[in-house]
């Protein structure tokens, strides 16, 4: 890794160290600086490396194994994972992810891939089946990012409440089993067309219909919504990574 932090070993926050180390190591795979298939060092090696004991260092590798980073093998050891096993919608990997640079345009391609085909199909869901109550927590989540704007922490924290409140509306296991992770991935695409200029264009407007074709409870205006928002959505992101040129 190019990051070596050091922690006391009377540290009383295990977890916090745990934690911190799993950080570490997990955005060093994500960067490419361990391949997949290659074999970490020793754990006597990496805990000095990350100055932590070899319990802790355990622990964090134990929490890589769970979100599909690493795979413990018999007379090989600790192995960066095929990345096709990796846990893409963690809300971890996909923030070291879009953390690394730079950001490609293939992570941006795959996931709004996977949110056109459920996030339209969850909205004519939650057309059909949405409360009162979880259209006023949309509606209630909507005014925050209109007041607080998408460059805000605030305004972020209601994008993913307002995507996630779809998914539980839907009623479904299955969806809302999606939720935390497609919240995840609509924040980071939100925090990465923001950071280097402003939002190329205002979406609330494009949230507003999605909201206002669920209240209306009608699916098809729903669907169709949703599918425009993540189309332009994407245009957004792609802009971000190769901005048009300016000519004089």
């Amino acid at each position: 890794m190019n990051e070596h932090t050091r922690f006391p070993e009377d540290n009383p926050d295990l977890r916090f160290i745990h934690g911190h180390a799993a950080h570490m190591l997990g955005r060093a795979i994500v960067a490419g600086e361990y391949a997949p298939g290659r074999r970490l060092p020793t754990e006597m090696e990496s805990a000095e490396q990350l100055g932590i004991s070899r319990s802790s260092y355990r622990e964090a590798t134990r929490i890589l194994t769970g979100k599909g980073l690493l795979i413990s093998r018999p007379r090989t050891g600790t192995v960066v994972n095929a990345r096709s096993a990796w846990n893409m919608l963690d809300p971890d990997i996909l923030a070291w992810m879009f953390q690394a640079a730079p950001v490609c345009d293939d992570l941006i391609r795959d996931l709004f891939e996977l949110r056109m085909v459920v996030e339209p199909a969850a909205a004519g869901l939650a057309a059909r089946r949405r409360t009162a109550e979880q259209l006023e927590l949309m509606t209630a989540a909507l005014g925050v990012m209109r007041e607080r704007t998408l460059a805000s922490e605030a305004g972020l924290a209601a994008d993913k409440q307002f995507h996630t409140l779809i998914l539980e509306a839907t009623g479904n296991a299955t969806f809302m089993s999606l939720a935390n992770g497609i919240g995840a991935a609509a924040r980071w695409a939100t925090i990465f067309k923001n950071q280097e200029r402003e939002l190329p264009r205002d979406p609330i407007p494009d949230h507003q219909r999605l909201l206002d074709a669920i209240a209306a409870q009608d699916p098809d205006a729903a669907r169709h919504a949703a599918s425009t928002l993540l189309l332009l959505a994407q245009e957004d992101a792609m802009m971000a990574i190769s901005p048009p040129a300016l000519h004089p």
